[in-house]
């Protein structure tokens, strides 16, 4: 059962938005609309609650109603790994309320703390892991811990993957190599298309993205060359999408989530606004959307 699961998320797991009307509210009709889209274009894993879902933008309230919205729109045509992150308990609670709905797994978002340490990482994950009936997908992104926390937790049964976003590849390159092979830990690349054909090719076999709501055919072209090894393709993909992933990572990754939904609202899709403390795109930003969406052939004016 597990091990079929594991299998499922080698690919790419969609970051689904979530989109918000000009007053804050959540935009239901466009949120069904936005799943629905993903849907029709072969995606067959989906993130409600990851950070270009505005985790942290949304009450516990309202992230419970996102969480369960998604699973009844896409009615078991895909995967649903569910963030879930705060305070232990809080974590816990998100996993329960994920399984009470009917989300496949979990994805343990780091905790938001200005004090942490990896001894102390390492007991908030078991906790949360040996507590939840769900499996458990890890999101390491702080370069400032260990790795050894993957490998300590790696014989738990209901750890099954890692989101891995420190864009050090000899550094995620070792890790992959020092956690067993018994424990069938499945490597997912965290950051995206950019990072996505230097993850791959030191162990990954999936990538998360925030693309793929608008162009999914570009993001699933490059995952299927890179299962096929068809390098000059995957790179010729790559160059495409890179301007429009920098354009993402700019302002110190502040641009992550509204380049995606200025994108979306200039292509006639549903994205709305964002809420503070991200702000809306500059007009520089936004003029360099226009031209990607252009050569994307997106775009008419």
């Amino acid at each position: 059962m597990l091990k079929e699961l594991t299998e499922k998320l080698e690919t790419i797991s969609a970051i689904n938005l979530v989109p918000f009307k000009e007053n804050e509210n959540i935009d239901w009709e466009g949120l069904e609309e936005n799943i629905e889209f993903l849907m029709e274009n072969g995606v067959k894993v989906i993130v409600p609650g990851g950070n270009t879902g505005e985790f942290y933008h949304l009450s516990i309230d309202e992230y419970k109603r996102v969480l369960k919205k998604v699973i009844e729109i896409v009615d078991g045509r895909a995967v649903i790994m569910a963030g879930i992150g705060y305070s232990i308990p809080i974590a816990i609670e998100l996993g329960e309320y994920a399984k009470a709905v009917g989300a496949d797994c979990v994805m343990i978002h780091q905790p938001i703390h200005p004090y942490i340490n990896s001894e102390g990482f390492y007991e908030y994950l078991k906790e949360i892991i040996t507590t939840l009936e769900l499996p458990s997908i890890v999101y390491f992104k702080d370069p400032n811990l260990d790795d050894v926390v993957l490998k300590r937790l790696a014989p738990l049964e209901k750890f099954i993957a890692v989101k891995y976003a420190i864009n050090d590849m000899a550094r995620f390159r070792k890790t992959v190599h020092d956690v067993p092979k018994e424990h069938n830990i499945l490597w997912i690349c965290g950051t995206a298309e950019k990072w996505a054909p230097f993850y791959y090719h030191a162990g990954a076999r999936g990538f998360t993205s925030g693309l793929v709501n608008i162009q999914p055919k570009k993001s699933f072209d490059l995952l299927n060359n890179l299962q096929e090894n068809n390098l000059d393709e995957v790179w010729e993909i790559w160059r495409d999408v890179l301007q429009f992933e920098e354009l993402r990572l700019k302002h110190n990754n502040g641009n992550n989530v509204i380049v995606i939904k200025e994108a979306l609202n200039q292509a006639g899709l549903n994205a709305g606004i964002t809420r503070p403390p991200v702000s809306t795109l500059n007009a520089e930003d936004k003029e360099e959307i226009t031209e990607i969406l252009k050569s994307w052939g997106m775009l008419n004016y």
